[in-house]
């Protein structure tokens, strides 16, 4: 709960903030009562991390065609990564080195588009607050769970199920299939390297999957990237969502999402 403080600590101060809300957020809140309730809270600015993620798939196909014969394993999932690095650092050569998570993408993308403006990144994933301290302290991104953010509104006496004012929307918005990246193989397949690549390329999701796919993957040189999320289902299976949704219920909220909204 040390981040929801410091975000209500931010809010009270009136410090300027853009809050950057992971593609899974229409499991959990509605589309636009969510932008009125983070605006009403104080956000100065507010984008949608998918924007971030269609830069971390240009900067994974510019890695794939410069190095043709190289094999990755995808790396914006902070779990998988610490997982590797801590208990099977063999495999931590597959890395795509150079390729920004959507988070931290967003996070530069933000800098630049909203100077002065601290970075708070929404979502499902705990392991995001390691990345964001550990590996990009210089970006100061401050990272609160769905269920944090809940607490914040909470304290602050703010429905986040209100209906969403006239006008208010994503000040940075995505349109593209980027919308659909928290559903296992949301990254290949937004990035078009699944349809590409074909049965070069594995997907995988759910923990109990996660260490011996790495294995495989090591062994099998055929396989040119290896798309692998901690969560059963990927991001849509996060614990920082409470839902009683089925993982099927909750990757349609995302289909939805992308299809209804185009701007």
């Amino acid at each position: 709960m040390a981040e929801a403080e410091e975000l209500i600590l931010a809010l009270e101060q009136k410090q300027p903030l853009v809050g950057m809300i992971a593609p899974s957020f229409p499991i959990v809140f509605s589309y636009p009562g969510i932008i009125t309730a983070l605006k009403k809270l104080g956000f100065t600015h507010l984008a949608e991390v998918a924007v971030g993620a269609r830069k971390t798939n240009e900067e994974l196909i510019a890695l794939m065609q410069k190095n043709p014969a190289a094999r990755y394993i995808t790396s914006p999932c902070p779990t998988i990564v610490r997982m590797v690095k801590k208990q099977m650092p063999q495999y931590a050569k597959y890395f795509t080195s150079g390729v920004d998570s959507p988070m931290v993408a967003t996070a530069k993308i933000c800098a630049k588009k909203f100077p002065g403006c601290r970075p708070v990144f929404i979502g499902p994933c705990l392991v995001k607050k390691l990345e964001a301290k550990e590996d990009h302290p210089e970006l100061k991104i401050l990272v609160v769970t769905y269920e944090e953010l809940k607490q914040v509104f909470k304290r602050f006496q703010i429905d986040f199920n209100m209906a969403g004012a006239v006008g208010d929307k994503f000040d940075l918005y995505e349109t593209g299939l980027t919308r659909i990246y928290p559903v296992d193989g949301g990254l290949s397949h937004s990035s078009g390297l699944l349809r590409q690549f074909q049965s070069q390329v594995m997907v995988v999701s759910g923990w109990k999957n996660c260490q011996q796919a790495i294995k495989d993957f090591d062994q099998d040189s055929q396989t040119r990237l290896l798309d692998i999320l901690f969560c059963e289902g990927g991001c849509i299976g996060g614990p920082g969502i409470k839902s009683s949704l089925t993982p099927e219920e909750r990757k349609q909220k995302i289909l939805d999402y992308y299809a209804k909204n185009q701007v």
